[in-house]
């Protein structure tokens, strides 16, 4: 009987998606679906870089250079300048999405067995990849009442074994939204320096701060060594679907080491890398616009959560999401039910069970996570239907 591996069987199913078939279902039967369950925005990609694409000049699409087109490299580091980063464009790998850069650095700075430590709840798919790496998850609690800070720093000491071999963050948080301050990414720094660990910095997020300023781990001065930026600009310039991130590191080693696996799968998309070299060159006040959309869209949902009897939402400090805690006995179940059994006025909402991003076992049961992708009036009516969604729920 043919079996497949351990490695596919062991591979979590997204807790974003696996519900995508009840949304559909819900569709067909003619209920509008406010989709709040993914981090997709509805923020037009710049034309600069739609445009770039559709003007380049080439009579053949050849591999590129496996680190990237060297041209978009170097504009990279005009990019990373501007936010306070000082790297060359030898430091930098272009990578399929910032999952590829994830999954670069788990490879290349950890073999089968070796721990990685993450604050809890976290980026689901950080799951995925450490499977596929064959990497060790271990997860660290942080709260939704304290707005889920960094967890003390005895909690990471208590976690660290002999086969740690990084810490990692995204920053500002997704699934949470939290904004790490320059004191906690300090912290942070002396630990991984105490135990010669690695620190990956998940920072798709980086433009959408809203409580302060952000701070990049690449500023930590006297972790060079350690830190290991994973970027993209997926999110950046609401271009999900180009596929390009990015691994920067100023660690020559590892650098080597990742340029084998970039090597391995010969190159990043070219089309893709056309466009993302022209988001460089976008105003530099573009993301303004974006930002302050962004903050009224969260200050809506924030409202609106915390208007429900026995719902809390802590604000979050940056990127686009937050999660809240709802008064019901199963995430996963009442968000399958408000697609499968639920509609008001014709409409239904899609939220992600926050189950699926803690690596603890049944944490996060009365907790889902919002994105905020969606315009206000649309935001408005998902919560309207929350609300009566709660309402219904609990009377069952």
């Amino acid at each position: 009987m043919l079996q497949i591996s351990k490695r596919g069987s062991a591979m979590p199913p997204s807790p974003i998606r696996k519900l995508v078939p009840f949304a559909e279902a819900a569709k067909k039967k003619g209920v509008k679906v406010f989709h709040l369950n993914i981090g997709q925005p509805d923020i037009e990609t710049p034309k600069a870089m739609i445009d770039a694409v559709k003007n380049a000049d080439f009579k053949v699409l050849e591999y590129s250079h496996s680190a990237g087109n060297e041209s978009y490299r170097r504009k990279l580091v005009e990019y990373y300048h501007k936010v306070g980063i000082e790297v060359n464009h030898n430091q930098i790998i272009v990578t399929t999405g910032g999952s590829e850069a994830i999954l670069f650095g788990f490879m290349a700075c950890m073999d089968p067995g070796d721990e990685v430590i993450i604050p809890e709840p976290f980026y689901a798919n950080y799951n995925g990849f450490a499977v596929s790496a064959g990497v060790v998850v271990k997860p660290i609690t942080s709260h939704i009442e304290d707005g889920f800070a960094l967890p003390p720093i005895s909690a990471f000491e208590n976690a660290i074994t002999p086969k740690t071999r990084a810490i990692m963050v995204c920053n500002p948080n997704n699934p949470t939204g939290y904004l790490y301050s320059r004191e906690e990414m300090e912290v942070l720094k002396e630990l991984v320096q105490k135990h010669n660990l690695f620190l990956f910095a998940d920072e798709a997020y980086r433009e959408f701060c809203y409580s302060g300023d952000h701070f990049s781990a690449m500023r930590l001065e006297g972790a060079e060594n350690n830190v290991v930026l994973m970027d993209t600009i997926s999110k950046r310039y609401s271009a999900c679907g180009a596929r390009i991130g990015a691994f920067v590191t100023r660690n020559q080693e590892l650098l080597d080491a990742a340029m084998k696996f970039a090597q391995a799968r010969l190159s990043p998309p070219g089309l893709a890398q056309i466009a993302a070299e022209a988001a460089i060159d976008l105003p530099d006040n573009y993301f303004e616009g974006t930002k302050v959309e962004y903050k009224k869209r969260r200050d809506t949902l924030v409202g609106r959560l915390n208007a429900i009897p026995g719902v809390f939402c802590p604000n979050p400090g940056g990127a686009f999401y937050a999660i809240a805690r709802l008064p019901i006995d199963d995430a996963d179940k009442f968000c399958q039910w408000l697609l499968e059994s639920f509609s008001w006025k014709n409409q239904t909402v899609m939220l992600a069970p926050a189950t699926g991003f803690y690596g603890t076992e049944g944490l996060g049961k009365n907790e889902v996570r919002l994105a905020y992708v969606l315009n206000t009036n649309d935001i408005n009516a998902a919560m309207d239907c929350l609300e009566k969604a709660l309402e219904e729920y609990n009377r069952v």
